[in-house]
């Protein structure tokens, strides 16, 4: 039962994980290789501010500003120094690996005699009252980065993805939107990181590693289970979270270590992504056959 919940809990953590890389990689089509370190950098943050002694509430709105500054950095080694965006992120994950381990000291914290964000509202069933802290919270960000997608801004940003020469034609600078989404994208990785740290009660520089792939998954599981239904992007991934934690629920019972997680998350990316080429094909040559 207690891995049911906790399943349940990180699913909802990595959605939010889920709906920032949904921003660079589905909206603005970039790959931003940055997550791997922004992720455990929102954790070593909160880490470092809830060790001080500074209220969890507050210290997740810092773990979120401060991360949109790790995408600004990312956007500016992109346009502005005109490296290609996958060597940017390469390079943004480098330095930032160095940062992370500055802002404590050492590589891992734990979070045992400070104050997390689920001690506030423990009042019944400790598991179910940290499930419903998380339903609210994934419920606010999805509620304000679906209403964003829908604003001015939001549709310039999609645009940029889409047909950059479109934005120009406005008068726009698509630069200033792929920066906008770096930076929204970033923080929310960096708030995810953070109640990772929370949920588990220690941050580490080892969860950093394969959080870009984890995040793919859930894109990817969510994109292919939904795809002939009419679902927000964000809606896709919040599901497609669930699916992947579940799955990971199920090697966990079938005996397989947590060691082997990264391992059954490139064998996920990889399956899911097989059978999308397969159905893509199969679509391609069920067109000709309907037009001979």
């Amino acid at each position: 039962m207690n891995l049911m919940f906790t399943t349940i809990e990180q699913g909802l953590i990595y959605t939010i994980l889920g709906i920032g890389v949904y921003l660079t990689y589905k909206v603005l089509d970039i790959a931003d290789l940055s997550v791997d370190s922004t992720f455990p950098f929102g954790a070593l943050l909160f880490a470092r501010l809830a060790t001080l002694g500074l209220n969890p509430m507050l210290s997740i709105v810092i773990s979120f500003v401060i991360g949109t500054f790790t995408g600004f950095l990312a956007a500016f080694l992109s346009i502005k120094l005109k490296i290609k965006p996958l060597l940017a992120g390469i390079l943004n994950m480098t330095i930032l690996y160095s940062i992370n381990l500055r802002i404590n000291g050492k590589a891992n914290v734990p979070l045992s005699g400070s104050k997390v964000i689920f001690d506030y509202f423990t009042v019944g069933n400790k598991y179910i009252d940290r499930i419903i802290v998380m339903i609210i919270i994934v419920a606010i960000i999805k509620f304000l980065v679906d209403k964003f997608l829908i604003t001015e801004t939001g549709y310039m940003l999609v645009a940029t993805g889409d047909n950059k020469s479109l934005v120009k034609s406005l008068g726009e600078s698509s630069n200033k939107y792929s920066v906008i989404g770096l930076m929204l994208s970033n923080g929310l990785v960096a708030l995810s990181g953070a109640l990772l740290a929370q949920s588990q009660r220690y941050a580490d520089m080892q969860m950093g590693p394969g959080t870009i792939v984890i995040a793919l998954a859930l894109i990817i599981i969510g994109d292919t289970v939904f795809r002939h239904r009419n679902l927000k992007g964000t809606t896709r991934v919040l599901i497609g979270a669930i699916i992947y934690k579940a799955i990971n629920a199920l090697a966990l019972e079938a005996g397989l270590q947590p060691s082997d997680f990264k391992m059954i998350t490139g064998i996920i990316v990889v399956l899911f992504i097989a059978y999308n080429n397969s159905y893509a094909n199969w679509q391609i040559k069920k067109r000709s056959k309907e037009r001979a």
